[in-house]
C-alpha cells in the first residue's frame, strides 16, 4: 500500500507545480494587463520590475492555489482512469477514498501552508507592492520627443523636433519655447541640429545646440507709443542645462499603508474590528446624548465604555414628563412658545441625524472590509481541500487526462467559485449585522457538490451520461402518471 500512495504523490505533484506556474502566469498576466498604461514609459529598471512581478505573484497566490488544486487533481486522476490504472486498483479491492487519502493529506498539508501563507506573507507583500504602485504612479514618464509634435516633458520648455536618427541622438530642426520667466513665450531658441542626453541618475538633462540663434522679446520703455522690441543672438553651439525633477523613483514608506485591511494579520484585524466598533457605539451614544430634547450632561464620550453609557443613557431616556398636563396647564403664548420649541429642536434633531449618518454607515462598512478580510482567509485555504474533492473525482469520471479537458472544467468551475465568492462578499461589504455568510457563500455551494461528486465517483455511478439521466427523469415521469391515476380512479 505504501508503494501505491507513493505512486499516486508522484503522479500528483509534477502536474501540481506545472498547474500552480501556469495559474499564476495567467493571472500575472491578467494582472499586467490591468495596469500596463501605468508601467510603460517610466523607464523602470529590471531590479524594479522584478520586484513588482515578485509582490504581485506573492498576492495571487491565494487565487493560484485552489485553482492549481482543481486542475491537477482532475488531471491526475482522469490519467489514472484514462489508462485504466483507477479500474484495476478497484479490481485489486482498493477503493476510492483509500486510493485519494495520500492527496486527501498533501490538500490538508497545503491548506494549512495557505493560511499561513495568506496571514504572514501576503500582508507583508500587499504593503511592499501598494508602497511601490504609488511610487511608480509618481514617477513622471521617460521624456520621449517625437517628431512634429511638442513635448512637454521638460519642465519651463516646450521641444519641437522636425526629425531625427532612427537611433534618436541626433536632432534636426529644433524649435523651443523658454517658459522659465513665467512670462510666456517670450525666448524662443531655433537651432539646426542638436543632441539631448539625460544623466544615468535621471536628474539633469543637457540639450546641445547646433548653428541657430535665440529670439528674445523686450520689454518696451515707451508708455505713449506702442513697440515691439526684440534681440537676436545667432551662436554655433549652446548648451542648454536643467534640472529634472519627479524622473526618478522615490520609494514611500510601507508603514503609510499598514492599517489597510489586507496588510494586516487575523489577530490585527480582531483588533482593529474591535477598536472601530467601540468608536462607533459611542458615536451613536454621542448622537443620542447631542439631542435638543436632553438636558445638559458633562460626559467624556471617549472614556465610556458599554456598561457605562447603558447607565447613563437608560435614566435620560425613561425619564417620564406628563407632556399633556404641563401643555393645558399653560397659557397660550407658553402653548405657542412650547410648540415652536418643540418643531425646532426636531428640526434640529433631524439635521444631526442625517449628517452622522453618513458617518455611521460608512464607518460601519469599514467594520465589514476588515471582517470580509478575516473570513476570506479560511475560506481561500479551505478551497484547496474542497477542489481535491471536486477535482479527483470529476477526473475518475471523465477519464481524461492532460491539458485540454481539465483546463476547460477547471477554468469553468473557478470562474463560477469567483463569481458566487465576489458577489457573497459585495453582499457582506453591505450588511448590517454578520458578513460570514456573503463570504462563505462559495463554500457552502461547492462543499456539497463535493461530497456528492466523490460518492458518485466511489460507486462508479455514471453522473456524465445523457442517457442515464433520461431514465431517471422518465422514471419520475412514470411515478408521476401512476400517482395520479391511482387518486383518479
Amino acid at each position: 500500500m505504501k508503494r501505491l500512495h507513493l505512486y499516486i504523490v508522484k503522479s500528483f505533484i509534477g502536474p501540481f507545480f506545472v498547474t500552480l506556474l501556469i495559474s499564476l502566469f495567467v493571472l500575472l498576466m491578467q494582472f499586467l494587463w490591468v495596469y500596463l498604461d501605468e508601467l510603460v514609459g517610466k523607464g523602470l529598471d529590471f531590479s524594479t520590475i522584478l520586484e513588482f512581478i515578485v509582490y504581485t505573484m506573492a498576492m495571487l497566490m491565494s487565487m493560484a492555489l485552489p485553482l492549481a488544486m482543481l486542475l491537477a487533481s482532475i488531471m491526475t486522476f482522469g490519467s489514472l482512469g484514462e489508462n485504466n490504472e483507477l479500474l484495476a486498483m478497484k479490481a485489486a479491492g482498493i477503493s476510492l477514498y483509500r486510493i485519494m487519502k495520500p492527496v486527501i493529506v498533501l490538500s490538508i498539508l497545503l491548506t494549512f501552508g495557505s493560511f499561513y501563507f495568506y496571514n504572514q506573507v501576503i500582508p507583508v507583500s500587499y504593503k511592499k507592492l501598494i508602497a511601490l504602485m504609488s511610487s511608480i504612479r509618481q514617477l513622471r514618464p521617460e521624456i520621449i520627443v517625437k517628431e512634429g509634435i511638442f513635448s512637454n516633458d521638460i519642465d519651463n520648455y516646450s521641444i519641437k523636433v522636425g526629425r531625427k536618427k532612427p537611433n534618436g541622438e541626433m536632432l534636426y530642426d529644433i524649435m523651443i519655447y523658454d517658459h522659465t520667466d513665467d512670462k510666456g513665450s517670450t525666448i524662443v531658441t531655433v537651432a539646426d541640429s542638436g543632441t539631448m542626453k539625460i544623466t544615468k541618475d535621471k536628474k539633469y538633462m543637457i540639450l546641445n545646440l547646433y548653428s541657430g540663434q535665440t529670439n528674445t522679446e523686450l520689454q518696451s520703455n515707451n508708455n505713449n507709443k506702442p513697440t515691439y522690441p526684440a534681440r537676436t543672438d545667432k551662436f554655433t553651439k549652446e548648451s542648454i542645462f536643467t534640472v529634472l525633477q519627479g524622473m526618478e523613483l522615490e520609494r514611500k514608506d510601507e508603514s503609510i499603508f499598514k492599517n489597510q485591511n489586507r496588510a494586516l494579520t487575523n489577530d490585527q484585524l480582531v483588533y482593529y474590528v474591535d477598536s472601530i466598533a467601540r468608536l462607533l457605539e459611542k458615536k451613536r451614544i454621542e448622537q443620542c446624548l447631542s439631542f435638543s430634547y436632553m438636558p445638559p450632561l458633562a460626559i467624556n464620550i471617549a472614556r465610556l465604555s458599554r456598561k457605562d453609557t447603558a447607565k447613563i443613557v437608560k435614566p435620560v431616556l425613561t425619564k417620564y414628563v406628563n407632556i399633556d398636563s404641563a401643555f393645558t396647564h399653560g397659557t397660550a403664548n407658553v402653548r405657542s412658545g412650547t410648540i415652536n420649541t418643540a418643531l425646532n429642536n426636531a428640526r434640529n434633531n433631524l439635521r444631526f441625524i442625517q449628517q452622522n449618518e453618513e458617518v455611521i454607515v460608512s464607518t460601519k462598512r469599514n467594520i465589514n472590509r476588515f471582517d470580509i478580510e478575516w473570513h476570506k482567509k479560511y475560506t481561500f485555504a479551505i478551497a484547496c481541500l474542497i477542489f481535491l474533492f471536486i477535482g479527483a473525482p470529476l477526473g475518475a469520471i471523465i477519464r481524461k487526462g492532460g491539458l485540454g479537458m481539465p483546463i476547460v472544467i477547471s477554468v469553468v468551475l473557478f470562474i463560477f467559485y469567483w463569481i458566487i465568492s465576489t458577489t457573497g462578499e459585495k453582499f457582506s461589504r453591505e450588511a448590517s449585522d454578520s458578513v460570514w455568510s456573503g463570504v462563505w457563500l462559495s463554500t457552502f455551494i461547492f462543499m456539497p457538490w463535493g461530497i456528492f461528486l466523490t460518492y458518485k465517483a466511489a460507486n462508479d455511478s455514471v453522473v456524465f451520461n445523457i442517457h442515464a439521466w433520461g431514465d431517471f427523469f422518465k422514471r419520475i415521469f412514470r411515478i408521476g402518471k401512476k400517482k395520479e391515476q391511482e387518486t383518479s380512479n
